[in-house]
């Protein structure tokens, strides 16, 4: 499956009056029906109700999981793809960057467990090139910069990842979809992203963070 167009991430943080599966999955069906090509869900919950109110959704899922003595928080371990998986996500997106993960499961473990186990599409949330031609060749079908200046290794950078993405474009092999995530906050960005080579682009805060976004204007005013 190829991803195209805008996909909109639809979360909302902890303790936030957002955070609630109706209005996860109100906001879900008001980005399809005004012409997302998908929505990027957290959490198995908040994916199952999407599901059930937008049966013919593309849902790009996956569940936010702390573990002591790992910085991966992305859908972790084996535990949480087969949760988001089994709550109705046609993409699990996971963490793909070369840090250690909870429990000492390994990121090769864990792709060719879901896929062959599951058969699941994977997404690989990755920060760096090495990184995304890795997750590539270990099975991933999309790869997306969602971690670029997220991690220990690339603190120093700020999203979006413009160096990153042509980079990426030019090296990925021509299956693997390339999404560009994280920093995107306009029309023009979205379209910028791209003309740099991705074949789609999420946005979430700039389109569904109220809470961040209120919070951007109060602190401005």
């Amino acid at each position: 499956m190829k991803a195209s167009g805008l996909i909109v991430s639809v979360q909302a943080p902890e303790g936030s009056p957002l955070r609630d599966p109706d209005v996860i999955a109100a906001m879900a069906e008001a980005s399809l029906r005004n012409g997302a090509s998908g929505v990027r869900l957290e959490s198995p919950e908040h994916i199952g109700a999407v599901r059930s109110r937008c049966p013919d959704a593309l849902i790009v899922g996956l569940w936010k999981r702390t573990y002591p003595g790992s910085s991966v928080y992305i859908t972790p371990g084996w535990e949480e793809i087969r949760a988001v998986w089994g709550a109705g996500a046609d993409v699990v997106a996971l963490d793909a960057t070369e840090r250690h993960r909870p429990g000492g499961e390994t990121l090769e473990q864990l792709i060719s467990r879901a896929r062959r186990e599951l058969g699941a599409l994977l997404m690989a949330d990755v920060d760096s090139l090495a990184n995304g031609l890795r997750a590539a060749a270990l099975g991933c079908d999309w790869v997306g910069t969602t971690l670029y200046g997220y991690t220990e290794a690339t603190a120093a950078c700020q999203p979006p990842a413009w160096e990153l993405l042509p980079q990426l474009k030019q090296q990925l092999p021509a299956a693997v979809s390339l999404i560009c995530e994280g920093g995107i906050a306009s029309p023009q960005q979205t379209r910028g992203a791209l003309d740099a080579g991705a074949d789609a682009v999420v946005v979430g805060t700039a389109i569904t963070g109220v809470d961040l976004q209120v919070a951007a204007y109060v602190k401005a005013c």
